[in-house]
């Protein structure tokens, strides 16, 4: 098994109640002393108790969940004892590799690995032959669930993997239904990168007095670095803004306007300088909004120019830079924009532009703030010429939805299914009543549309288009 590379404790894994078989295997594979999540987590769950830890790639958190899981397996009992979920095929094999490998000193472990893309009927027939632990996606373990190939009820071991990238992808519904089919007496365990209010809230609905566990090195305190410049008129706005965006290069933006009319004159402006950028206001239909956010939260537009009122309830993990364009109204709202960025122990810059005219509230911000404002040089005009940041990811909007049965799980697999893209190519998934959106990386975009175009979902053919 790949040591994930992360900074070790002083922890040995033999202060921990496992098997000496399980402790002679880490030996031999290379394990050391334990990770901060391990170091954290381990102990809990091997106590038994719902864990809710953040963890991201390379944090050691597949061994311990995996550790935990084979501490309580009875190889003996031939039924299905854990079910492990991940967000793509690629991270269910690799998850499935390194239980496989932890558990390679314990006689007749089966684990077996249920993803989409690959044929149902195989699957099928592995299940009749048994399985101690399963790790799977959740559109397929849902699909076998419906036609009872896979029965849950022996389950005394969940865990969700990347359960954000999960609920990013759209999985709620069929997590839903797959931990309906688990016994209640059970210890759930989820793992996340960031602890959204989505996360919260299915923890509070699956969990029983979790621990909660965050690794020391993915929760650094949020830090927010605020510029302020002061503008000769209100001429020098647009450049301002277009060389701060070109200087930082920010890879998520938000950037507040006062007014409806600002908003999009703003976003308007930017276009023609081949910005990739979106308005957001209170005259856009509902179905304009809903497409607005699904863009810009998927990565595939870089800059979203708001109102405070319309940007109400937007809730983006990662955004890399707040601006206020124009200077909020009252130092609350400033404080209230600018926590925008810097969430989930990221960093995160706030550039804010004022003029003469609005020196009186910069005087109530540093008396809010309890600090001295310094207004900083803009960047040199030079970088004018520079191209604009590319977003990492396109749309493909789909033409069917809820009302015609589409999941995220059909999207995934016709996507990474057989000659298809990886699933870490991916973004995103939103389905609505009468269409979905998924995002995928820009230099899969192509394949993606042809694949999603040519396939089938639901044994029907969609319209499917790049926006």
């Amino acid at each position: 098994m790949p040591m994930e590379r992360q900074e070790l404790t002083d922890k040995a894994f033999e202060s921990l109640p496992l098997s000496p078989e399980l402790l002679r295997n880490l030996s031999s594979l290379g394990f050391r002393a334990m990770t901060p999540i391990q170091a954290e987590s381990l102990p809990h769950i091997l106590g038994g108790k719902d864990v809710i830890a953040q963890g991201k790639t390379g944090s050691g958190k597949t061994a311990a969940f995996g550790l935990g899981v084979l501490a309580k397996l009875e190889p003996r009992r031939f039924q299905v004892q854990a079910l492990v979920l991940c967000p793509t095929r690629e991270l269910a094999d690799q998850v499935s590799k390194a239980i496989r490998e932890l558990a390679r000193t314990i006689p007749n472990v089966k684990v077996l690995t249920l993803c989409g893309g690959l044929p149902f009927g195989p699957q099928a027939l592995s299940l009749e032959h048994g399985a101690h632990i399963v790790v799977g996606t959740p559109g397929r373990i849902e699909d076998h669930l419906r036609k009872g190939t896979l029965k849950l009820g022996d389950v005394s071991t969940l865990v969700l993997d990347e359960a954000d990238r999960m609920l990013d992808m759209g999985f709620q519904d069929a997590l839903d239904a797959i931990i309906g089919e688990t016994p209640m007496q059970r210890q759930t365990l989820l793992f996340s990168a960031t602890f959204q209010d989505e996360i919260q809230a299915i923890a509070r609905r699956i969990m029983i007095d979790p621990e909660r566990v965050t690794a020391s090195a993915t929760h650094d305190n949020a830090t927010i670095e605020q510029h302020f410049y002061r503008l000769d008129d209100e001429a020098h706005r647009p450049i301002a803004l277009r060389l701060l965006l070109l200087k930082y290069r920010p890879a998520s933006t938000v950037v507040f306007c006062n007014t409806k009319r600002e908003t999009q004159a703003l976003a308007d402006e930017l276009r023609v300088s081949r910005f990739s950028v979106l308005a957001l206001h209170g005259d856009l239909e509902q179905r304009d909004r809903d497409q607005t956010l699904v863009r810009f939260a998927n990565k595939s537009a870089a800059i979203l120019v708001a109102t405070d009122v319309a940007a109400r309830g937007l809730d983006i993990d990662s955004l890399d830079a707040v601006v206020n364009y124009h200077l909020a109204r009252d130092a609350e709202v400033h404080v209230h924009r600018i926590g925008r960025t810097g969430r989930a122990g990221a960093s995160g810059m706030a550039f804010t532009l004022y003029t003469e005219k609005e020196q009186y509230k910069i005087a109530l911000l540093e008396e809010y703030l309890e600090r001295v404002i310094t207004p900083e040089n803009l960047p040199p005009r030079r970088l004018l010429e520079k191209p604009s940041v590319k977003p990492a990811m396109v749309t493909l909007r789909i033409d069917g939805g809820k009302k015609q049965k589409v999941r995220p799980g059909d999207i995934l697999g016709a996507l990474t299914g057989e000659t298809g893209i990886a699933g870490k190519q991916v973004g995103k998934i939103d389905i609505f009543d009468n269409c979905a959106f998924v995002a995928v990386s820009r230099d899969a975009a192509r394949a993606a549309l042809s694949k999603l175009s040519d396939g089938k979902l639901k044994g029907r053919s969609f319209r499917v288009r790049r926006l």
